[in-house]
């Protein structure tokens, strides 16, 4: 009788519940779960044979997953556009993925996205002396990756209101 530790896996069926178990808790990028997969000892070519069947069987997807996490981004950390697309670089999204994803972003929006913040803010330190105020709300705006030109024209408007 064979006990567990005579047993070889197959490294494909091995990876393949690897990449499945990783994509459990969130999606992933192709680059990142290559780059878990590799740091567990799955070798380079078994690693491209698993996402590319993983991608066939629409589970591996990094257009669909950039869409979800600039939307997610956007909605729950209230971050800019630019930290948003210095994360999808960092997880190895391809360029014309995060130039297709992004390209609908325009200023108006991420100076509404800042001002709501602002105001938001604004509200909970109304009471605290007026320089107090303005770094406050700049540091939360530097934070979130707005740029300096956003954060003073919501500091102009919000603090002319």
């Amino acid at each position: 009788m064979k006990n567990h530790q005579d047993v070889v896996a197959d490294p494909y069926s091995e990876a393949m519940s690897l990449a499945l178990y990783a994509l459990a808790p969130r999606a992933k990028s192709r680059a990142e779960l290559f780059t878990q997969l590799t740091k567990r000892g799955t070798e380079p070519e078994i690693a491209e044979s698993v996402l590319d069947s993983l991608e066939l069987q629409g589970l591996l997807n990094d257009l669909e997953f950039a869409q979800q996490w600039v939307e997610s981004r956007r909605r729950q950390k209230k971050l800019s556009i630019g930290v948003i697309i210095q994360e999808l670089r960092t997880k190895g999204v391809a360029a014309d993925i995060i130039d297709e994803v992004t390209e609908g972003t325009d200023t108006n929006q991420e100076y509404q996205m800042a001002f709501d913040l602002a105001h938001r803010k604004y509200r909970s330190c109304a009471h605290l002396d007026h320089e107090v105020i303005r770094r406050r709300i700049h540091g939360l705006l530097a934070r979130k990756g707005f740029s300096n030109d956003i954060t003073q024209q919501v500091m102009r408007d919000l603090l002319a209101s």
